[in-house]
C-alpha cells in the first residue's frame, strides 16, 4: 500500500495508478492528492502501450462526446439572442485588447463555469481564473479578478507568508516557505499537440491584462505556479 506502507495492496487508483490496501486508505490518498479517482478518458497513451481496451475506450468516449454535443444543439439557450450577443461582445471586446478568447458550446464544462464580464463603464475585464499549484495537487478558482490587477497580488492571498490564509498557506507550504524568487507563473499553449506542451512564462510584476495579450484563451486563463527548482517536465517556450 502506498499509503501506510503495511498491508498488502488490494486495489489500485484508476486516475493516479496508486496502490491502496483499503478504503481507508483510498480515502486518505484521494484526499492528499486531490484525486477524484474517475479515470482520465482523455490521458495521453503513446502508441507501443496503446491495447484494444484503450481503442475502446475512446470509442465510447468519442460516442460520450456525439450525444453530449447533440444535447448542447438542442438546448434552449444555444439559440438565444441574448447569449449569443454576450459571448460577441466578450470576444470582440478581448481582440480589442489583443486577446485570443475563444469559448465553447454550451454543454462544456469550462462554458458553463465560466464567469468572466466586461465591465462597459470602466472599461475593463472581471476575470474567472483559474490557479493550479501542482506541486501540493491544488488548485483555486477565483472569480471576478480585474484585469489591471499585479499577479503578484493576486498570488498574495495563497502563497505569501504574512498575507496568506492559515489553512490555504498550510497546504501550500512548499510555497510560502520557498524564496519569492523561485516562483514561477506559465500558462499553457493552446493549439499544440498533445506530445509538444508548452508554457508561456508569465511576469508577476505586471498586470494580468498585459500578461494575457497576445495570447490564445479558452474561456479563461489557467494559471500554474510552479517552482523554479521542481518545474521538472514544464517546458517553457524558446528552452
Amino acid at each position: 500500500c502506498e499509503t501506510c506502507s503495511k498491508e498488502e495492496a488490494k486495489y489500485r487508483c484508476p486516475r493516479c495508478m496508486k496502490y491502496s490496501c483499503s478504503l481507508l486508505c483510498v480515502k486518505k490518498h484521494k484526499l492528499a492528492l486531490s484525486c477524484n479517482g474517475i479515470r482520465d478518458k482523455t490521458a495521453f497513451v503513446s502508441v507501443n502501450e496503446f491495447t484494444d481496451l484503450n481503442l475502446l475506450s475512446d470509442y465510447r468516449f468519442l460516442e460520450d462526446v456525439g450525444r453530449t454535443a447533440d444535447a448542447a444543439a438542442r438546448h434552449p439557450t444555444m439559440h438565444s439572442p441574448a447569449t449569443k450577443k454576450l459571448l460577441y461582445i466578450l470576444r470582440n471586446k478581448a481582440r480589442k485588447c489583443d486577446i485570443d478568447l475563444r469559448t465553447l458550446p454550451i454543454g462544456f464544462t469550462k462554458r458553463r463555469e465560466n464567469s468572466t464580464t466586461f465591465n462597459c463603464i470602466e472599461k475593463k475585464f472581471y476575470w474567472h481564473l483559474k490557479l493550479i499549484f501542482p506541486h501540493c495537487h491544488a488548485e483555486y478558482t477565483l472569480k471576478g479578478v480585474p484585469d489591471d490587477k499585479i499577479l503578484a497580488d493576486i498570488l498574495k492571498p495563497y502563497i505569501d507568508p504574512v498575507e496568506s490564509d492559515p489553512i490555504v498557506c498550510q497546504r501550500l507550504k512548499i510555497y510560502t516557505v520557498s524564496p519569492q524568487s523561485d516562483v514561477r507563473i506559465l500558462m499553457k499553449i493552446e493549439n499544440r499537440r498533445q506530445n509538444s506542451v508548452r508554457y508561456n512564462e508569465l511576469d508577476a510584476s505586471r498586470s494580468l491584462l498585459d500578461n494575457l495579450k497576445g495570447k490564445v484563451i479558452i474561456e479563461y486563463p489557467t494559471l500554474f505556479v510552479v517552482l523554479k527548482t521542481l518545474k521538472n517536465d514544464m517546458v517553457v517556450l524558446g528552452q
